[in-house]
């Protein structure tokens, strides 16, 4: 009696812990900033000696905690290294006494989770060597129940294997100065790392990787374990390239249809159907992802081969019959008139040919002579209308079908026409040469209009002698060749030149400009002008105008500026030609094309920094150009174009004095300074090879311009402090230049006085 009271008691506390426990899960899902609280406060609770509801209950909630995209990512760092010891025991239990399938499909979820977190800790944390153990020992004993456990289990365990394959796999770093942005993977690791050497781990994962595919090679008929290894190889072939033609090599091995050999129950049709219908949207979705992948050709030919197989193997329904190699049932009514037999038993008549027409009087052609309908509706039809293939797929059927001796009969009839035309044709041939070997009494000639003499002395003056005609060239002739064209003038070429030029760039117009989720981002090692669209023949036009005359022309030309300075290049070169055009393009909307700017300016930089290197003695022309640009977009910027101008000064290779005191003409403007301000701020922050440029520059606006002077003092504050420590000119003007407002009555003016 105590016991049954006991046990009650004991069930009725368990329901009610459940329901306060399923009360925390409904506070942290409508606010994830309880999950830390609830966390902790849950861990004693759902421990390894808790009643078995409690684990099951805590083993899902903590997979369904660090899968949430709620939850921060720092946030579940700090949490997993709380909660590895709870999972680590309540792993060990269910391994070896309990196997309870709930909580081991749960634990393996949190641990396919809490893996890259756990690997980024201890990539930051060599010391922390305990942590990475427990995380080791959880890995190995989810690996031993991989091939052990029921098959539920076993899928958590393919999606653990394939996470631990990606983060122990190098992967592509976006940003070098931002590591915690990049993607967890191998190649974060310094290669010096105590606890995680990245040669054993990346030998780790090709095992693993190897130990996957191994289920494509085996006889195995179990379609649930297949499907769940496609699913998982999705991410990897899309996030890790060194692996990728090692998993698409090993799918185009596997023939999901291999199990259709066997007696078909419908368990087995079931299977294979699946097996195949997965297979084939992994293929697909890779083709589609990487269109020009080198495997696209074997992929489409394996998308092919399952088609045709599975039609083969699960549409006979769909198909005709095959026509049977004797009558069924006596004789059947379908048949009788392929078998030669009517409703009643009597033979049918055989078919002939309907009577061949004669030919035409007059001359025949070809189409006439083979023509052996009398439908007018079908002589005057034009076959040239149809594509070759279309006659292909017709006529090889129809020549299959045909009857024998109907197709013996049409061919004696071409013939006996052929040798009646054939005929006709001698008998004209023979009465025409018979009329010549008549009497010439018999001949009489048309009579002809006889010639005056002026026709007769044209005639002659037009008729080479025949002296000259039947006799010899004294010299023999030699090979004909046509003279060189004379060379073009400097007008010609220049115009020839212009015309060029000016194709390339409407050439450009027709070009789709590729919108920002299309771009792919190859890094630096990425081809130039490897995709037909509007990047790739930018790039193409820019080491044009930089690269091709190269050593070629040793002008120094100039470049003409807003100011005034600088004279026009005389000498035309198609390289100037191209820069002007190039000006002239950004300018049309150069809030957009900003970014071909910077590409353009860079290239001139880099060329003139690899002449130099070379002993070459080139024109200098960046620093001319980025000027000529930032004259261009000066009047035209305003307080909203602050990424646009940022972007400008921070991307250009090289900053000089003079292109930087153009910036500060920027603050005669007071709805600008902050324009300004914000961008010598960047590159103070941000490029320190500038800095003193750009200091220099904040010290002149703190000194002489009034509406500049309390933002380029917080600037200084931290950078120069001694400069604000110096007494100032009174009113915080300087004797160099003063910025002075005048109201009139219809504008508002800007004057500057010395």
């Amino acid at each position: 009696m105590s016991a049954t009271v006991q046990q009650q008691s004991s069930s009725s506390s368990v329901s009610d812990q459940l329901a306060q426990l399923d009360a925390a899960r409904s506070l942290v899902l409508g606010d994830a900033a309880y999950y830390p609280q609830i966390v902790q406060g849950i861990l004693p609770i759902i421990g390894a000696n808790a009643r078995h509801e409690l684990r099951r209950w805590g083993a899902e909630f903590l997979a369904e905690t660090f899968a949430s995209p709620t939850l921060a990512i720092n946030t579940k760092e700090g949490l997993s290294l709380i909660v590895l010891d709870t999972v680590l025991a309540m792993l060990v239990l269910e391994e070896e006494k309990e196997k309870d399938t709930g909580v081991l499909k749960s634990v393996v979820q949190f641990a396919a989770s809490v893996y890259p977190l756990v690997f980024r800790h201890t990539i930051t944390n060599p010391n922390d060597a305990a942590t990475w153990e427990k995380m080791n020992a959880i890995k190995t004993k989810i690996l031993r129940l991989w091939d052990t456990a029921v098959p539920g289990v076993r899928i958590c365990c393919i999606k653990f294997v394939q996470k631990v394959i990606q983060v122990q796999t190098p992967g592509t770093i976006a940003d070098p100065r931002r590591p915690d942005q990049n993607e967890i993977s191998l190649a974060l690791v310094p290669r010096n790392h105590p606890l995680i050497p990245p040669p054993n781990l990346e030998a780790q994962a090709s095992g693993l990787l190897d130990r996957l595919l191994n289920i494509f090679q085996e006889n195995t008929g179990d379609a649930v374990l297949v499907n769940a290894t496609l699913n998982c190889l999705g991410i990897l072939v899309r996030t890790r390239p060194s692996v990728s033609n090692k998993i698409l090599t090993a799918v185009l091995n596997f023939n999901p249809l291999k199990l259709a050999n066997s007696p078909m129950t419908p368990k087995i049709k079931i299977m294979v159907k699946s097996m195949e219908r997965t297979t084939r949207s992994f293929l697909l979705n890779v083709q589609k992802r990487n269109p020009g992948g080198p495997l696209v050709g074997r992929i489409q030919q394996h998308l092919d081969r399952l088609n045709q197989s599975r039609m083969d193997i699960f549409d006979e329904g769909s198909r005709k019959r095959v026509l049977p190699s004797e009558p069924t049932d006596g004789l059947d009514p379908s048949k009788r008139v392929r078998l030669g037999a009517d409703l009643h038993g009597t033979p049918t008549p055989p078919l002939r040919l309907p009577p061949i027409p004669p030919l035409p009087m007059g001359p025949t052609s070809i189409a006439q002579l083979f023509t052996l309908t009398t439908d007018e509706e079908l002589r005057n039809f034009d076959v040239q209308q149809l594509p070759i293939d279309l006659v292909v797929k017709i006529t090889l059927p129809v020549l299959h079908r045909i009857d024998q001796r109907l197709l013996d009969e049409a061919l004696n009839g071409i013939r006996t026409r052929y040798t009646a035309l054939s005929r006709e044709q001698q008998m004209s041939q023979s009465s025409t040469l018979q009329g010549f070997d008549d009497d010439d009494d018999d001949y009489e000639p048309d009579f002809q209009p006889a010639e005056d003499d002026e026709q007769i002395l044209n005639k002659l003056d037009n008729a080479p002698p025949e002296d000259v005609r039947d006799q010899e060239p004294e010299v023999p002739l030699g090979p004909f060749k046509l003279p060189r064209p004379s060379p073009f003038t400097d007008d010609e070429l220049e115009d020839v030149s212009q015309g060029t030029v000016v194709r390339v760039f409407e050439f450009m117009a027709t070009l789709d400009e590729p919108s920002p989720t299309k771009r792919q981002k190859t890094g630096i090692n990425r081809l130039a002008a490897s995709n037909y669209d509007r990047d790739s023949w930018i790039t193409v036009i820019t080491r044009l105008a930089t690269r091709a005359s190269t050593s070629l022309d040793t002008v120094e030309d100039s470049v003409k500026t807003e100011d005034g300075n600088g004279t026009e290049l005389r000498k035309f070169t198609i390289s100037n030609k191209i820069r002007e055009s190039l000006y002239i393009y950004i300018l049309e909307d150069f809030r957009k094309r900003i970014d071909i700017a910077v590409g353009w300016l860079t290239e001139e930089w880099y060329n003139e920094r690899m002449q130099m290197k070379v002993g070459n003695n080139t024109a200098f022309r960046y620093e001319k150009w980025a000027i000529k640009v930032l004259d261009g977009i000066l009047p035209y910027l305003d307080a909203k174009d602050n990424r646009v101008f940022t972007r400008y000064l921070s991307e250009l290779p090289d900053l000089s004095k003079e292109l930087l005191e153009r910036v500060k003409t920027l603050c005669l403007d007071p709805e600008r300074v902050q324009l300004v301000i914000t961008s010598l701020h960047y590159l103070v922050t941000l490029r320190p090879p500038a800095r003193e440029l750009c200091l220099d520059v904040l010290e002149d606006l703190w000194r002489n311009y009034d509406d500049a002077r309390a933002a380029a003092a917080k600037i200084l504050a931290r950078w120069r402090p001694t400069v604000l420590q110096q007494k100032g000119p009174k009113n915080g003007v300087g004797p160099e230049m003063k910025v002075t407002r005048q109201a009139d009555a219809g504008q508002n003016g800007i004057t500057m006085v010395s």
